[in-house]
């Protein structure tokens, strides 16, 4: 995709690709569901083209928008959930603050130690993120090993605290239940790399849905839009 015209070639307007993109991403429908909204607005698009644009697209809407992010603040909620792919559990590694902003997110194949440390580091290396003063995880023996090595290392301020509990608080569960709620119409996933650039999509418009772009606040819908727009140069 050229970053500068990223519509070029394509048979149909930007404003109608970023339509059913956003739509997708936004809302638990199916790509057949879209094709059919599609058609009552006089518009005939298939829904593998559907698909297709959701997986190039996607990436660039979480790459241009990463940029526009608030800041999250020092308190950590830290848990995976699962995922199907190809009839597997996979796991969605997701991190939410004390306000349930986003802070990061990563799909992983197992969930192990080395998953773990992955993830920690993508999501300290966030530019939206700060120091964690406290994270929050579960009971899962891997974190206190994880975050210690991370110390170690001085990935991790040697001050930052870990806290575990059985049960996380509502807000990272309530947070967890909207993605899956948007999973859902997938009927599980049929590749690990269709649902990680689909999840990425996903995460970032739950971002942009809760305020933590600039200029969006939480729940404004026509703000939603006119950013997605905007982040492309498109006439909203």
């Amino acid at each position: 995709m050229n970053p500068k015209q990223p519509f070029k070639w394509r048979h149909f307007q930007s404003e109608i690709i970023l339509l059913c993109v956003r739509w997708y991403l936004r809302y638990p429908l199916s790509y057949r569901q879209i094709e059919e909204m599609m058609q009552e607005q006089g518009v005939e698009v298939d829904h593998t083209t559907i698909y297709r644009w959701v997986q190039n697209y996607s990436p660039e809407i979480e790459k241009r928008a990463r940029g526009y992010l608030k800041p999250t603040n020092d308190s950590w909620r830290v848990d995976e959930t699962y995922i199907k792919v190809k009839g597997e559990w996979k796991y969605l590694y997701r991190a939410v603050d004390s306000f349930g902003n986003t802070i990061d997110f990563m799909l992983s194949a197992k969930r192990d130690h080395k998953a773990a440390v992955r993830f920690f580091k993508k999501a300290l290396k966030s530019t939206h993120t700060q120091m964690p003063r406290v994270i929050t995880v579960d009971k899962n023996a891997a974190y206190p090993l994880v975050l210690n090595e991370l110390k170690i290392h001085e990935k991790l301020d040697k001050t930052t605290k870990l806290k575990q509990v059985k049960y996380l608080n509502n807000i990272l569960e309530q947070d967890h239940r909207f993605i899956k709620k948007l999973v859902k119409p997938t009927l599980g996933f049929k590749s690990f790399h269709t649902a990680r650039i689909t999840l990425i999509g996903y995460e970032i418009m739950n971002m942009i849905r809760k305020g933590q772009v600039q200029k969006v606040e939480k729940g404004d819908v026509v703000g939603e839009v006119k950013f997605i727009a905007d982040i492309f140069g498109v006439v909203a």
